[in-house]
Formats: structure tokens, C-alpha cells, sequence
């Protein structure tokens, strides 16, 4: 029997299938972000952990290593062409978001698939993104209360798309995507 290649062309079209419809979710965030950024800044954590979605979705469903990294890159040139503007900032993100997915996944050896670990990922994505939207919005020109609004906002929005995502990759899986 021939060795099985590491990423199959099966597996290469269901991350290109997920990072297309991600990178199109990502590319709609693209465009709202400036307006949440002048109206109700203290949302724009929650907006931008949407990018977790294309790595929780691959890895749900296929349940391999790189497929978190290679589903984020291909949402990224999705969102990049929707929304030229933001193109580095996707990809960078996309790297990112994607590292910090797959690491957490090598951290249990790819052999851990509960939703306690996806959430992991997105706990420590939420502080990144904390950290970073500090100091895009010059948090501290905030109220007391927006800041604190601001930095629970950017943790809880990687956390709830990330669960969006893992109901999204089940429901792909229990429908037959997933299976080898």
C-alpha cells in the first residue's frame, strides 16, 4: 500500500471550502471595523476574534496538523480581496491566530479534539487581541467602565466565535465531511 500523503487533495479542498467562506465572513469585518471603531469602539475585540473561525472550523472537522495554519492563510486572501485595505493585517492575523491554534493542538500531539482545548486557543487569542486593541484605541482615554467593557469584550469575542465555529464544524462533520 502507498504511504498517504500528509495533506490530501481531499483535505486541501475542504480547507480551501472553509477558508473561502471564512475569508468572507473576515472580509465583511474588514469593512464594519472602521465603523465600530468610530461608533461603538468598545466591540471591536469581539469583531476582530471572528478570525479565529476558519482554524476552529478545519480542525474540528479534520482533525490534523497544519489544517488550523493553511485554512487561516486561505481566509486571509479571501478577506485581503474583499477588503484590500486590511490585506497585511489578515494575513499577519491569519499566521497568528493560526499559530497559536496549531501549537495549542501539538501541545496534545493532535490526539485532543474536546472543546476544553479549542477554548484554550481562544482564551489566550482573546488576550493577544486584548493587548493589541489597547493599544489601537488608546484604551486609556476610555471611561473606567469602557476599558474594562474593552478588554472583556476582546477575550469573550475569540471565546464566542470559537464556539460558533466548533457548532459549525460538528454539524460539517456529523454531515460527512470529516470522515476519511
Amino acid at each position: 500500500m502507498p504511504a498517504r500523503a500528509a495533506l490530501s487533495t481531499r483535505t486541501l479542498l475542504v480547507c480551501a471550502a472553509i477558508g473561502v467562506a471564512a475569508g468572507i465572513v473576515g472580509g465583511i469585518a474588514g469593512w464594519v471595523t472602521p465603523v465600530v471603531i468610530a461608533t461603538i469602539p468598545i466591540v471591536y475585540g469581539f469583531v476582530l476574534g471572528a478570525h479565529v473561525i476558519p482554524g476552529i472550523i478545519a480542525q474540528e472537522v479534520l482533525r490534523l496538523p497544519w489544517v488550523a495554519l493553511m485554512s487561516h492563510v486561505l481566509a486571509a486572501l479571501v478577506a485581503g480581496a474583499m477588503a484590500p485595505q486590511w490585506a497585511g493585517r489578515f494575513l499577519g492575523t491569519a499566521v497568528l491566530f493560526g499559530g497559536i491554534q496549531e501549537l495549542v493542538a501539538a501541545a496534545t500531539r493532535y490526539r485532543v479534539w474536546r472543546a476544553w482545548r479549542f477554548f484554550i486557543s481562544a482564551v489566550i487569542i482573546g488576550l493577544v487581541v486584548a493587548a493589541v486593541v489597547a493599544l489601537v484605541v488608546n484604551l486609556g482615554s476610555l471611561a473606567p467602565w469602557a476599558q474594562i467593557s474593552y478588554l472583556v469584550l476582546s477575550v469573550l469575542g475569540p471565546v464566542a466565535w470559537t464556539a460558533l465555529a466548533l457548532a459549525i464544524g460538528s454539524g460539517l462533520r456529523q454531515a460527512g465531511i470529516g470522515r476519511r
